[in-house]
């Protein structure tokens, strides 16, 4: 594979990486300070349950092409 793809592929992998922390944490944060994810009177908005599926999934896809661009080499 070029050296230009292999670039192209880490540099993929590292914003899907860092975007699925960022996107994690700053949920998990927002979360907690709403009051929303330890409120045991109300049950919690789905909206944080699917922004940490869509975090896990930029984790998974981050993993996956990291290992996709080790094969091809």
């Amino acid at each position: 594979m070029p050296q230009i793809f292999k670039a192209l592929a880490s540099i993929l992998v590292w914003i899907l990486w860092i975007s699925g922390l960022v996107m994690g944490f700053s949920t998990l944060i927002v979360g907690i300070m709403a009051g929303d994810l330890f409120n045991a009177a109300e049950p919690v908005p789905m909206a944080y349950p699917a922004m940490f599926a869509v975090a896990l999934a930029f984790g998974i896809g981050a993993v996956v092409g990291m290992k996709i661009r080790q094969t091809l080499e």
